[in-house]
């Protein structure tokens, strides 16, 4: 059958079949019929028939018939009834009920027959033509033995990334050996710094002041370069860097013979402040505390990775929780920074695993409102997974005393590069916050928070916060590597927070030429400890 519509759409002829002259012609009338309504209705007759069809099919194939809420479920029920049949599911239940039974760690220990691959399971379901009860089973023990590999396999992995970023690459105790002993037997490498007559400007707030604690010689060498080379006043910049006492030779070796001129650079080993050596130092009890503690509650790495009832991501925490420098006292010392300095107004606190990349002197004009810590919050921003940190991304508020008091999802921010205004923050509790929270830490047998000083902090500093463009500190080069070259070229400080920092062999290739464009790699220091550009 033919069907001939007229240009005009006035005349509808249909023809029975080819080679019959007889035909039925219909004049449509323009006033008492409305053509074009006769054809859109027709047009949208056959779209809709095709379009419950596919929807129906579409359904049929998800097989998940107790769920109905989107439109598919309109040609689930209305396609079947009008093709006259009705679609049921094609996979036996006894398969479900298989699949969902409680899986035994022991469900597949010893046995050998179990497949590798989907390979050598479909040969084998191929070639036994098994029911369906069977198939399941197989499918089951190869998915069991599938995940505990993968388990294993992260474990692993996570423990040798714990080891190679908790130790100290040979290449840098020789750097430390070498300078040491150049500071011993070498005048030059001992030199008063600042000199004498420079000394005043380490108490003088018209100067630029920042603060480095750090016991890695070859990472401070290019926190400071970086943040020298691209000052645009580098002789109105003091870089005061604490170090602790068997760092303070080769850090001041180093730095007497690599002098960064205009700039004014300042070399003081923990035990050389009044401060720290007067009474009890809370920070000094705390890190002996923390020590105490998670040797008992934590049982070392391998107690950690023996563990097979936590999850691999848990593992990893409480691995990155055994860093050294989590109980580190280079880590803890921020927290006394007006005592330190009892003389400046306000300093910019720099981490030993950044680079500057641009000029910090406008941190200074930023009006900070009267809060204490200038800081770029970390749960806004295109990635969304170095950017999505909450407080419940760091506090267990599952403990009552963290779900009483905060609000998990209040923003987190970042410690690396932060600004501190040093006559703020001495009118404030924050450091007796930080001990107290410390303290209650302990009492819960450190189940408040797992790790590192951020989650004492995000407390303390609560409500003092000024929040700073995120153009001022980028995170995330030290444990992810899909942030792209040009992103990191373009903020003005990236940090390489994580494991994979740029001093280890782990860091990650395309991100580590930003930090190691800082190193003179013909130095004789450099060259005689075989530090190499990657």
């Amino acid at each position: 059958m033919q069907l001939h519509i007229s240009p005009s759409l006035r005349h509808v002829t249909v023809l029975p079949g080819k080679g019959v002259r007889e035909f039925i012609k219909v004049k449509v009338g323009s006033r008492r019929v409305s053509y074009r309504m006769l054809f859109y209705s027709l047009l949208f007759v056959t779209f809709l028939l095709r379009f419950v069809f596919v929807l129906s099919t579409i359904d049929s194939i998800d097989g998940d018939h107790s769920k109905c809420s989107t439109i598919g479920c309109l040609g689930k029920r209305l396609g079947p009834r009008i093709l006259g049949r009705r679609i049921e599911s094609n996979v036996p239940e006894v398969m479900y009920q298989i699949l969902d039974e409680p899986v035994s760690k022991d469900e597949v220990q010893g046995k050998t027959d179990v497949p590798q691959t989907l390979q050598e399971f479909m040969s084998e379901m191929k070639q036994s033509r098994l029911d369906a009860k069977t198939f399941a089973l197989r499918l089951r023990e190869m998915i069991v033995l599938l995940e505990q590999r993968t388990r294993t396999a992260k474990i692993q992995e996570y423990l040798y990334r714990h080891v190679a970023s908790s130790s100290i690459p040979k290449q840098l105790h020789c750097l430390a050996l070498k300078l040491a002993d150049e500071h011993s037997s070498n005048a030059a490498a001992r030199l008063q710094l600042p000199s004498a007559e420079l000394v005043p400007a380490l108490v003088d707030n018209s100067y630029f002041h920042f603060v480095l604690a750090s016991d890695n010689v070859l990472a401070a060498s290019v926190v400071a370069k970086s943040l020298v080379k691209n000052a645009l006043r580098p002789e109105k910049f003091v870089l005061h860097i604490i170090t602790d006492r068997k760092t303070y030779s080769p850090m001041q070796a180093w730095f007497s013979l690599h002098p960064l001129d205009p700039a004014i650079i300042e070399v003081k080993a923990l035990h050389q402040f009044d401060w720290l050596s007067k009474g009890k130092i809370p920070v000094l009890e705390a890190m002996e505390k923390d020590q105490r503690v998670r040797s008992q509650f934590r049982g070392g790495s391998s107690a950690i990775v023996a563990n097979n009832t936590e999850k691999p991501q848990v593992i990893a925490a409480k691995l990155q929780a055994l860093s050294p420098k989590y109980n580190s006292l280079m880590n803890h010392i921020r927290i006394h920074l007006p005592e330190l300095f009892p003389s400046l107004n306000k300093v910019v606190f720099l981490d030993d695993d950044i680079v500057i990349q641009t000029d910090l002197s406008p941190l200074w004009d930023i009006n900070m409102n009267g809060k204490v810590n200038g800081a770029v919050e970390t749960c806004r921003g295109e990635d969304s997974f170095v950017m999505s940190k909450r407080f419940k991304s760091y506090l267990n508020f599952s403990h009552p005393l963290i779900a009483q008091n905060f609000d998990p999802n209040e923003c987190a921010w970042a410690y690396g590069m932060n600004i501190f205004d040093l006559d703020a923050w001495r009118k404030t509790n924050i450091s007796l916050t930080y001990y107290h929270w410390l303290e209650e830490n302990f009492k819960s047998d450190l189940s408040l928070w797992q790790l590192g000083t951020l989650p004492p902090g995000l407390i303390a500093f609560y409500g003092h916060v000024h929040v700073i463009d995120p153009f001022w500190h980028m995170l995330g080069l030290g444990y992810q590597d899909n942030t792209s070259l040009a992103d990191a070229e373009s903020a003005g400080v990236i940090h390489f927070n994580g494991r994979a920092k740029p001093w280890l062999d782990i860091a990650f290739p395309q991100l580590r030429p930003l930090w190691a464009k800082y190193i003179n790699f013909s130095d004789k220091f450099i060259k005689g400890c075989h530090i190499r550009a990657s």
